[in-house]
């Protein structure tokens, strides 16, 4: 594990600066250099007054396989997701309470990031693998007569991978 900073968080109290027994934290850039840091020192963790610093893992662990009851579930969730998004965002287009305007963007926002990571942890956000062509054939085949799913886009898509 190495140590790395959330530059937004910083406050340059430089603490780490006094404790790090390698000299790997700059506060000039932000940076910590990888090289320079000793695997699971945390000294500079410990220290900073500002939990600007944290570790992370040198190696990640490979990604566990899901079964295929895990993705239609998976799939399931994020549909969930892309309706709610949809209906926050007509949420705020209809509206004319700033307020309420803000917090339906920031729900169809949060939506989205959550349907992405569901079909991420399905496996289906690299997008060289063969389960991202065959469901984006599914997609299409699916949406043939639907004049809102962008089906010109998926076909370059398809072409490109």
């Amino acid at each position: 594990m190495h140590a790395a900073r959330n530059i937004s968080l910083c406050t340059k109290d430089c603490v780490c600066l006094f404790v790090c027994p390698t000299g790997a934290t700059d506060t000039e850039n932000g940076q910590i250099d990888f090289a320079k840091c000793q695997d699971g020192c945390r000294l500079c963790v410990d220290a900073c007054p500002s939990h600007a610093i944290y570790l992370v893992p040198s190696v990640y662990p490979a990604s566990q396989q899901k079964s295929e009851e895990v993705r239609k579930s998976l799939f399931t969730l994020a549909k969930s997701k892309a309706t709610q998004e949809s209906l926050a965002r007509g949420l705020a287009e209809a509206s004319d309470d700033p307020l309420f305007k803000q917090l339906m963007h920031a729900v169809a926002t949060s939506n989205r990031v959550l349907a992405e990571d569901c079909y991420r942890e399905a496996g289906y956000i690299l997008p060289q693998s063969e389960a991202v062509t065959t469901w984006l054939k599914q997609l299409l085949s699916e949406h043939e007569t639907d004049k809102d799913f962008p089906s010109d886009a998926v076909r370059t898509l398809l072409e490109k991978l």
